[in-house]
């Protein structure tokens, strides 16, 4: 099995060059599987662990999210992710210290976002959301420098999709020692060569959580590195569900269990994955 530095060398490599898909489990069991196909990168998904634990999106604690990133992290052969949200912290120094604690858990990189999480101010103002990420880029220097930090403007996803901004917001994060950029929410190819090219020669992350005509060769194409799917395989995965239950719930009928994956089929993958683990 690969060691902590492996995975973080192999993370920074990634983003050399090329495009890769970063798809997000939610679970161990979903982290094995997308390994089992051959992704060679995990990135955890904040909103789809809190779907599983019975909350709202932005509603985990900090406790919460680190322990469940380092099952993951456990879990996986592959370099990982941590969807960090904020922080958990809205000061500099809050974010310093969430930052320590997320590298400890072995996590080949992490994002910080910029949004506030009040409606009426959705959004840190420029000056202080710069500060956050060299707060998290101190944190991650002090700790070896080794984990791949990401920015994230988030005003696409809470009402302010404004590209200039975007723009420059990315570019101060960028100088302020971010790796990697993320705009969550642009779906146009315009909006996301834009960002791709005002932030080169950085890497650009791109989020496609939703139904899209462009495919993974079209995104890098537009001189993207990554692809990220955020929540979407959780909801797809709750839709499969939700929809069995209720046709129970609501008509007494079992038809829709017929597209169950077969259990034979998931024996084997996990049967598999656990034959090529080392035994503790």
């Amino acid at each position: 099995m690969p060691s902590i530095s492996d995975k973080r060398r192999e993370f920074r490599r990634l983003h050399e060059s090329g495009c890769f898909v970063l798809p997000n489990p939610w679970d161990v069991g979903t982290a094995r599987y997308l390994q089992h196909l051959g992704f060679k990168a995990l990135a955890t998904t904040s909103a789809g662990f809190a779907f599983a634990q019975g909350h709202a999106d932005n509603a985990i604690t900090r406790d919460m999210a680190l322990a469940h990133i380092a099952e993951i992290v456990a879990a996986a052969d592959v370099p990982v992710n941590a969807d960090f949200e904020g922080g958990f912290a809205r000061e500099p120094e809050g974010v310093a210290e969430s930052v320590r604690l997320c590298t400890a858990t072995g996590v080949a990189g992490l994002s910080i976002e910029d949004s506030t999480g009040d409606n009426n101010a959705p959004l840190y103002d420029l000056d202080h959301a710069v500060a956050r990420v060299r707060a998290a880029r101190t944190a991650i220097d002090k700790a070896g420098g080794a984990v791949l930090l990401t920015a994230r403007h988030e005003g696409f996803l809470v009402g302010r999709p404004d590209l200039d901004e975007a723009m420059r917001r990315l570019k101060a994060f960028a100088a302020a020692g971010a790796d990697c950029l993320y705009a969550p929410g642009l779906k146009t190819r315009e909006q996301m060569s834009a960002v791709i090219d005002a932030v080169k020669p950085k890497p650009v992350n791109i989020i496609i959580a939703w139904p899209s005509e462009l495919t993974v060769g079209d995104i890098a194409a537009l001189g993207a590195r990554r692809i990220s799917i955020g929540s979407a395989l959780a909801r797809v995965a709750w839709a499969g569900f939700m929809r069995a239950a209720q046709e129970i719930a609501q008509q007494g009928t079992f038809k829709t269990l017929g597209y169950a994956a077969p259990s034979a089929d998931l024996n084997t993958i996990f049967g598999d994955d656990m034959k090529k683990r080392p035994r503790a």
